[in-house]
């Protein structure tokens, strides 16, 4: 029977084990680069033969940190901002933090003030705002919360660090591929407006279209669900005005193709069709799907830098991950 009052492994007993200093052993669990593989090596097989845990309640006396970073989400349901969620709870695990998490059921100042309020109540160390809505940013601004802020799909600012995707770009990677295919009259089903990533879309597909002197005036506005693609969808079939059409998610296409299909339009032969996001299941919709890749891992990976950057000095920053057109067969050269 164990003995209930045998005393925990140390830190000092890996160092130990493993013929290490203590500060190695410190660097080893930190991530520290500066340690080689062989030392690395050694010091995990201790830990995993003692059964060490690190005494995250002394460790927040010492640093007064709580190792918590608070995320805060809204539309987790969607595709797009679940995997921004993902990722930063993996690069956020990585560097040794926990997450709490609190989700906006409705986007405004109260909400806001509300779920920040909460993180500060928890000691989080810092936040990451998940919900890129215009409301957000303002939300931010005037609260200030006194601890790091990044703000996902959003630009830096003085008190809040900005980390995004390039949407603007994505849009005019997948509406440049339209034009290439020969298209000249390009809808948009763009997601809603006061959000930041639906705008930003939007603002790619027209500035496409200006620069090679083709009309931006095809735009329905639909609220991310695969619902309202099969809505607008109902209607572009019936109207026939565009022979290519650029969706601001993969969902919203999915119900397009289904819309399309239901009234014997034939993608990509009358119609072609470019997503966004590149989830898992638009490589085996029907056609497989044209779009706009995200990495969400990355974005949560630079998440977290833009954090710890902040925690250790204190300075705000912009980062942007590329986003990546991925060509299937929804779209083809118009006939």
């Amino acid at each position: 029977m164990a003995n209930s009052n045998a005393r925990l492994p140390r830190l000092e007993d890996v160092a130990e084990r493993a013929g290490v200093s203590h500060q190695t052993v410190s660097r080893v669990i930190n991530k520290h680069p500066n340690v080689s593989k062989a030392t690395r090596e050694r010091v995990e097989a201790a830990i995993a033969e003692l059964g060490y845990r690190r005494n995250t309640a002394a460790r927040s006396l010492v640093t007064r940190r709580s190792q918590t970073i608070g995320v805060l989400g809204s539309e987790l349901s969607q595709y797009g901002p679940a995997n921004t969620l993902l990722g930063v709870e993996q690069a956020a695990r990585d560097a040794g933090y926990f997450v709490s998490i609190a989700a906006v059921r409705t986007v405004s100042r109260e909400a806001i003030f509300d779920a920040i309020q909460h993180f500060l109540d928890q000691s989080v160390d810092g936040i990451v705002v998940i919900v890129p809505h215009a409301e957000t940013l303002l939300a931010l601004e005037e609260q200030a919360p006194g601890i790091p802020v990044v703000a996902v799909g959003a630009s830096g600012s003085e008190t809040v660090s900005g980390a995004m995707v390039d949407q603007r770009r994505g849009a005019e990677l997948a509406v440049r591929h339209l034009i290439e295919q020969g298209h000249d009259r390009i809808g948009h089903i763009a997601g809603p407006q006061d959000w930041i990533d639906g705008a930003a879309r939007a603002e790619g597909w027209s500035a496409a279209l200006r620069a090679a002197g083709l009309a931006d005036d095809l735009l329905v506005e639909g609220d991310w669900s695969a619902g309202s693609g099969y809505e607008i969808g109902r209607g572009l079939a019936a109207e026939r005005a565009a022979t290519a059409i650029f969706v601001g998610n993969d969902q919203m296409s999915l119900g397009l193709l289904r819309a399309f299909n239901e009234a014997g339009v034939r993608v990509p032969e009358d119609v072609s069709v470019v997503g966004f996001d590149d989830q898992p299941e638009s490589g085996y919709f029907t056609p497989p799907l044209t779009t706009v890749r995200q990495d969400f891992e990355e974005l949560g990976r630079r998440c977290m830098d833009l954090m710890l950057a902040a925690l250790a000095n204190g300075e705000t920053a912009t980062t942007v991950v590329e986003p990546e057109l991925v060509i299937r067969r929804s779209t083809a050269a118009l006939a």
